[in-house]
């Protein structure tokens, strides 16, 4: 049977069934990456009205990181037991609301409850919709996990765009309100169309618990070494341009614009392209394209250059942590939701922790030697990288 072959469920019309759920599930990752984006330009009023420091600020956001790494797993095994579909529907109503939260809350003490509450269900959520993805991958018989993340993007470059101006103009309250009816909005619409997908009666019964076996735990190291470059990129980027390469202040902006503008681009491209060649091929020219990228941006004795080694790097980031998910909720033998809670856990602990880590190296040894260094973890990735052949749909007919 071709690959692209759509087989919907009994009595659903053919031409129309899975475009829907494509759309339903892009919408979600628009709505996530939209929350996230607003809560950027939130940051300098929310410090303000609590009176708190830089570093309190840092621990706040801390307290974020930790909720969507406890909620992640559970909703991994959530996923597992009811389906994808129950839970993105629970948490993306969760998560709607939290932005309006942490603009109401008097004080630090329920500051950090609702940071730990909007890390959690953006995790949370990040890992049901990815899961859906799955599904709907494996019902059309073709890749979409790229484009999902670039809506994702999308979605956090309008939040982020929009949210100074709506605040600026209107007040932090309505900014607030809007963002909460807009992700209702998004969700409303998403709501009939999403993908209903069933757990296997024998992992329904099964008790909540981590995988032992260890290709899971395999394709969830790919993700980390996918997500630790590029939080070092966003991070770092434009102070390693500013301080050690002498860009001017707007220039510097440009490394995390090159980046992100390639990133964007690519994921929209990434599925035809892991279509026509495999996930296994895409990969490995992917993270050979993220290596030579890093490893020019690193020894670039210029800013431009330099940029547009971040530009390539882009290009080759863009589509691993796609792969590597489509290739967790693929696991043979095991539930979508578990592997998926795995990768994402493992790659977004990358890109939240690593960076710190790595800012307090580049203390003692300038960020030139960090962006060429780097890159060694791509060795790992192109070592592991067969095991993406999971990611391919077809290869579960």
């Amino acid at each position: 049977m071709d690959q692209h072959t759509i087989i919907p469920p009994h009595g659903v019309a053919r031409s129309r069934y899975m475009p829907k759920t494509r759309l339903a599930v892009s919408l979600l990752f628009l709505m996530n990456g939209f929350v996230t984006g607003s809560w950027a330009p939130k940051i300098p009023e929310f410090k303000d009205r609590l009176g708190i420091s830089e570093g309190v600020l840092g621990l706040l956001i801390l307290a974020f990181g930790v909720g969507s790494l406890v909620l992640m797993p559970i909703a991994g095994g959530f996923i597992a037991r009811m389906g994808s579909q129950k839970v993105v529907k629970v948490t993306a109503v969760l998560l709607s609301p939290l932005l309006l939260l942490l603009t109401l809350l008097p004080n630090v003490w329920t500051a950090v409850i609702g940071m730990f509450l909007l890390g959690g269900f953006v995790g949370a959520m990040d890992v049901a919709m990815n899961a859906n993805a799955v599904e709907v991958e494996k019902s059309m018989r073709r890749a979409i996990m790229s484009s999902c993340h670039a809506y994702w993007s999308l979605g956090g470059l309008i939040g982020a765009a929009s949210g100074g101006l709506v605040m600026a103009h209107f007040g932090v309250l309505p900014h607030a309100i809007l963002v909460t009816l807009v992700c209702l909005g998004v969700l409303a619409v998403a709501w009939p169309m999403l993908l209903a997908d069933q757990p296997h009666p024998d992992t329904a019964k099964q008790k909540l618990r981590l995988p032992m076996t260890p290709l899971p735990w395999l394709i969830g190291l790919v993700a980390l070494f996918s997500m630790v470059p590029e939080g070092t990129v966003l991070d770092w980027g434009a102070l390693y341009l500013r301080n050690e390469l002498g860009a001017s202040v707007a220039l510097s902006g440009f490394g995390f614009a090159a980046f992100s503008a390639t990133m964007a681009i690519m994921r929209f491209a990434g599925d035809h392209v892991r279509d026509r060649f495999g996930g296994v091929k895409t990969l490995r020219v992917c993270t050979l394209t993220a290596l030579v990228g890093l490893v020019l941006a690193g020894l670039a004795p210029n800013a431009p250059l330099a940029i547009l080694g971040f530009a390539l790097a882009g290009v080759g980031i863009s589509n691993m942590v796609p792969i590597a998910f489509s290739a967790a909720g693929n696991m043979p033998g095991l539930a979508p939701g578990i592997g998926l809670s795995v990768a994402t856990f493992m790659g977004y602990s990358g890109m939240l922790f690593a960076p710190s880590l790595i800012g307090f190296v580049a203390e003692h040894t300038g960020f030139a030697i960090i962006f060429t260094s780097v890159p060694i973890l791509f060795i790992v990735v192109l070592a592991l990288s067969r095991h993406a052949v999971h990611a391919d749909p077809k290869g579960h007919d």
